[in-house]
């Protein structure tokens, strides 16, 4: 189901099981929130809560850290 949804619309029932299974299964190959939401059309906040009731454990946030803590001397 990785044709784009028309936003806003309602997406309930199998439609709805068939698009968290798709988003999971790439969720799990490494894809990220923003990409699926892209490629979906719906909000990455949608993609978020799909993913969350489907039992995904989500990825921590990526980027840059603030260093490692230096030690006192």
């Amino acid at each position: 189901m990785t044709e784009t949804l028309k936003k806003g619309t309602r997406v309930t029932g199998a439609d709805r099981t068939k698009l968290a299974a798709d988003l999971k299964k790439r969720y799990s190959a490494g894809e990220s929130i923003r990409s699926l939401a892209a490629s979906t059309g719906r909000s990455y906040g949608f993609v978020h809560r799909i993913l969350s009731e489907s039992g995904v454990a989500l990825r921590g946030r990526g980027g840059a850290t603030r260093g490692r803590a230096k030690a006192k001397a």
